[in-house]
């Protein structure tokens, strides 16, 4: 059998569903063999958004998403989402072409060492040598990206490799069970938070499982814990609850932030410190449980005083059952402090000004879209809006990245949210800023026959640097651009272009596409004029006394 066929059975062996990429003259063998698979290949216009989109298969799935490309600049292509995929914890696999390495009349042209390159961006990275190895090297590359924490693994497949004779066998795919935290350890924390009088829940990535989900869901409801998440905790558990208290979209200094530093003991679920801190630790202030698949990893805002180590579902069932007595917590202020979030986050979402305002935006999305729908972002300021604003009632419905927190996925993880979920709506919503960056992909999304609303959120400006700008105090330089005709944009590419004139206008717009078919593109006038006298102003000047 040829080593490119072997390749592909392994693929199948493991479940892989979709190819994402741009297949060079390097990969010729490989994408043969592929042509008679059951595996489909996504062809994409960027190997950047190709990436992004098995990373958010990864995300969705819990199995790694694949992609593909050639040597040099295509592999060079990978490495942000090689990025984003290892910080995010998104299981995926980059499969990139190479020259041949036995005899090449090429000398050095468009070589790159790509394995030394993502080796420090991957768990896993590795040149085949030798075909009869791939079948080894797939299976322990897929073990590697699903297990705890998950990230990104690469495999390069040289061209005379691929073309060689290989003997044909394939390794099994193995279960594993995670292993529980110890009893002793368990009973340790349970009588942490019994002994607690204002004890808090945190509930980060690593929690967004399903069995996990289901256990906190139960924790909740047996002990009334008050609970809050990180930004890539959202949805976990419903935010309809009514212990439900916030995102900590911010480090410090939210209206959250009062309950969190009134909290002297935090249950802290599934949070990775390769997330943006949702609040600091002090020597001698709030004690911390850490709860998660592995030990928590200490800096000088996080040093948590215990760690219960195992598979998270099992250590919250457990803690539960040695919980009983509550009758030490005083959770009167978190009553207290939830209705005064709640009226604040509120404030401008009735406010009908035009260019809209991103509370205003995030209130019309929320309204009309289901409890199942997707709505994926770009990076931005409005993401931490729409953080703090929207309200995720299932897990995996609000797609945003807190951790490489890169400009240019946004785009490219609705269309891979909108092919695993054809029967959900999926919205992305874009700063022309980052829209811009994969913008080629319309093209995807119209070859693909998908059915998504981009949403472009247009201040011709790096907003998000400009809001930062004059919170330091700086003059307002350097952030300021044109854009194209988004509208006409669209249209060269066969996808439906608006421009919303007024806020009843845009939600008419919204409804029209939400109800029809194709890919629709608003482009949408936003105005972020408020960033800094509520996130930079307000917000340092409210009080905590109620």
């Amino acid at each position: 059998m040829k080593a490119s066929e072997l390749f592909i059975k392994a693929l199948e062996n493991e479940g892989v569903e979709y190819i994402f990429g741009i297949p060079g003259e390097e990969n010729l063998d490989f994408l043969d063999s592929m042509r008679n698979s059951k595996i489909k290949l996504i062809l994409t216009r960027h190997e950047q958004a190709a990436g992004f989109m098995a990373a958010t298969y990864g995300r969705l799935t819990g199995k790694p998403g694949v992609c593909l490309s050639t040597l040099g600049p295509g592999a060079t292509n990978f490495t942000t989402p090689a990025a984003y995929a290892q910080l995010g914890a998104m299981p995926m696999m980059m499969i990139t072409g190479q020259k041949p390495i036995k005899k090449s009349k090429q000398g050095r042209f468009q070589i790159v060492d790509i394995v030394d390159l993502l080796r420090p961006i991957t768990k896993y990275a590795r040149q085949i040598v030798n075909g009869n190895n791939i079948p080894s090297m797939v299976r322990e590359a897929f073990r590697l990206a699903m297990e705890e924490r998950p990230g990104a693994v690469h495999l390069e497949l040289p061209e005379d490799i691929a073309a060689e004779d290989c003997d044909e066998r394939i390794f099994d795919v193995v279960d594993f069970r995670r292993p529980d935290a110890d009893e002793l350890t368990i009973q340790r924390a349970a009588k942490m938070i019994e002994n607690a009088k204002m004890p808090l829940l945190l509930i980060g990535v690593g929690a967004n499982r399903k069995r996990t989900s289901r256990a906190l869901t139960e924790f909740i409801e047996k002990t009334g814990i008050p609970f809050f998440n990180t930004q890539l905790g959202k949805g976990v558990i419903d935010e309809r609850n009514p212990k439900f208290l916030g995102t900590a979209a911010l480090s410090d200094n939210d209206f959250l932030h009062c309950a969190i530093n009134r909290a002297d003991l935090i249950v802290n679920v599934g949070h990775d410190v390769v997330e943006k801190p949702p609040f600091f630790m002090e020597e001698g202030g709030t004690k911390v449980i850490h709860i998660n698949f592995f030990q928590a990893q200490v800096d000088e805002v996080y040093f948590p005083q215990l760690n219960v180590i195992g598979d998270i579902a099992t250590s919250i069932t457990k803690i539960a059952k040695y919980m009983n007595d509550f009758s030490n917590w005083d959770l009167s202020y978190y009553q207290r402090i939830q209705t005064e979030i709640e009226s604040h986050l509120t404030k401008y979402s009735q406010d009908k000004r035009f260019p809209i305002l991103p509370q205003r935006l995030v209130h019309i999305i929320r309204e009309n879209l289901s409890d199942e729908d997707i709505v994926t972002l770009d990076n931005g300021v409005y993401k931490i809006w729409f953080a703090r604003n929207y309200k995720c009632y299932q897990p995996n419905t609000l797609l945003l990245d807190n951790a490489l927190a890169t400009m240019g996925a946004g785009l490219a993880s609705a269309l891979c949210a909108k092919l695993l979920n054809p029967h959900k709506k999926v919205i992305s919503v874009c700063g022309d800023g980052g829209f811009m960056m994969n913008s080629q992909e319309l093209e995807t999304a119209v070859r693909l026959g998908l059915n998504v609303i981009v949403i472009i959120l247009n201040d011709s400006a790096y907003g998000m640097i400009k809001w930062k700008q004059e919170g330091m105090g700086f003059e307002n330089y350097g952030l300021d651009y044109k854009n194209p005709d988004f509208v006409k944009y669209a249209e060269s590419y066969g996808a439906n272009g608006y421009r919303p004139e007024n806020d009843e206008n845009f939600l008419d717009i919204l409804n029209r596409c939400l109800g029809s078919e194709g890919v629709h593109v608003i482009d949408l006038a936003i105005d972020y004029s408020l960033n800094h006298s509520i996130l930079n102003v307000l917000l340092k000047e409210k009080t905590c006394i109620l």
